[in-house]
């Protein structure tokens, strides 16, 4: 018996697979739980720019053959590219089963035109100093790991985890003014193209609130991360809500996730089956 928890529509963004500080494990725990009819990894979800021939576990391969296997015809699945990801965009607009790799997307739910993109177009340092973005990235997965170390202890001390890059961030004027200005500017540009809800990543912030730029108004969701928050978005029934792996999963029966292993494993050699076919024809 399928016990997986359904959802209309699922949004993942920067998983950063292929890094230290990314909880791959957390993350497959949350995706057998679910059974989404649409998935949309908006970005970051391999991290090409620290990528590491000699560093990507087991449990990080077990989550690209798990969203793999949702790409089959149980599940649509859009791969928008990211900057940690952007090797990618040379092939936006391919298609591989259920499988469509882009730069954007744009649906219609509930009679709302949805804008989904990563969101590092809006990030003036990625746009003009590419190198300090990835100088920053290698300073903040260090942080990252410290930060795992610290945690381990103040789990075996039984007192309450800390994130420092977070305690960073909301102590800076500077990276609160750069969240604030992200935010507005991606709301304005989505005005502009008649846009009533956007949905980004990219700076790890997870949050669901209304923008309004002149006047108008529109929708503005952040997925998080999967480094330090654990969140995801979800929508059902004309709703949004933020997914927060450490508050609301709910471990699943150990026979329910074999189960449903053998039936990940089924579909992913349907997949490629459906891929060969694709690249002959």
């Amino acid at each position: 018996m399928d016990s997986r928890r359904s959802v209309e529509l699922v949004v993942l963004s920067d998983i950063h697979l292929g890094t230290s500080g990314s909880h791959a494990v957390e993350l497959l725990k949350y995706l057998k739980s679910i059974r989404p009819k649409t998935l949309v990894l908006n970005g970051d979800i391999i991290d090409i720019w620290q990528f590491k021939k000699q560093f990507f576990p087991k449990s990080h391969l077990k989550v690209v053959k798990h969203l793999i296997g949702l790409a089959s015809d149980s599940c649509k699945v859009y791969y928008i590219t990211g900057n940690h990801d952007e090797m990618f965009r040379k092939f936006s607009g391919m298609k591989i089963g259920k499988l469509r790799i882009m730069n954007e997307l744009k649906l219609e739910l509930n009679g709302k035109k949805v804008w989904f993109f990563h969101g590092d177009v809006f990030d003036v340092v990625m746009q003009n100093s590419k190198w300090l973005a990835k100088l920053g990235a290698i300073g903040y997965d260090g942080l990252i790991l410290l930060n795992t170390f610290i945690n381990m202890i103040t789990k075996f001390l039984e007192l309450k985890p800390v994130s420092f890059s977070k305690k960073i961030k909301q102590s800076v004027k500077g990276a609160v003014k750069f969240v604030n200005a992200f935010e507005v500017t991606a709301a304005t540009v989505a005005l502009r193209k008649g846009i009533d809800c956007i949905v980004c990543g990219h700076i790890h912030q997870p949050e669901m609130r209304e923008i309004q730029v002149d006047k108008q108004s529109v929708q503005y969701f952040n997925s998080g991360d999967w480094i330090e928050n654990l969140t995801s978005l979800e929508y059902n029934k004309g709703s949004w809500k933020i997914f927060n792996f450490r508050k609301d999963f709910v471990e699943q029966p150990a026979e329910a996730e074999a189960e449903f292993e053998k039936m990940i494993d089924l579909e992913v050699k349907d997949l490629f089956k459906n891929m060969l076919i694709d690249f002959s024809n």
